[in-house]
């Protein structure tokens, strides 16, 4: 062991990487899928008709930004990526289902459709199942992890 590293750091720093191994690499290429998917999509809609639905692509954009966040916070290890991964996890969840709410409540208030409208029925409601899975992966990882 190095001299250097305190007692159970190794483990600590194996633990915090379970996220982007096994199934988290899964979980991970799926966030970055969707951080592609939303950017691309809210550049080219913001670009091009944002005088159209402004509040819809606005949304599309924090997505992506979120989905970008939660892959990369994912994919790296350590505690304080965890608790990053986290929250960008809670962060989408709770999104998906304000937003989702919202365009199935006030469908005039969403003339085109956002990555988290409907709850991403646009998306087979991939977005409202995936934070689900990432939270509860991360608490499995945090878990095995001694967190």
């Amino acid at each position: 062991m190095d001299e250097t590293r305190p007692a159970g750091s190794a483990e600590r720093g194996r633990g915090a990487s379970r996220t982007a191994s096994g199934p988290g690499r899964i979980l991970v290429t799926v966030y970055a899928i969707f951080a592609v998917a939303a950017c691309s999509r809210s550049a080219v809609q913001i670009s091009t008709e944002f005088d159209h639905a402004r509040v819809a692509y606005l949304l599309s954009a924090f997505a992506a930004v979120v989905y970008v966040v939660a892959t990369v916070a994912l994919a790296r290890p350590g505690a304080a990526w965890q608790r990053v991964a986290v929250a960008a996890c809670a962060t989408e969840l709770v999104g998906v289902l304000a937003v989702g709410t919202a365009s199935v409540v006030d469908s005039a208030a969403f003339p085109d459709q956002a990555v988290w409208s409907n709850y991403g029925s646009g998306y087979l409601l991939i977005p409202v199942i995936l934070p689900v899975l990432g939270l509860t992966w991360l608490r499995r990882t945090g878990r095995r992890a001694g967190g």
